[in-house]
């Protein structure tokens, strides 16, 4: 069963090594809170990535708009 940990990316139970924070260790740790800073860092990464990802749709639309 895949899980989503707000990092972008789904993993299955054992995956641990996405970066993100938000999986375990080796001796089952896992973070459940982040302050407030870390919390507006995700949500303004979070916004860059949906920025990126509309440029990109826009990129193709164009293209397959214009054919060269």
């Amino acid at each position: 069963m895949d899980e989503e940990c707000g990092c972008g990316m789904h993993h299955s139970r054992h995956e641990y090594y996405c970066g993100c924070g938000m999986h375990g260790d080796e001796h089952g740790y896992r973070r459940r809170f982040f302050t407030r800073a870390e919390r507006l860092e995700k949500l303004k990464s979070y916004a860059e990535e949906l920025k990126n990802e509309l440029k990109a749709v826009e990129e193709k639309i164009e293209e397959m708009q214009n054919p060269s």
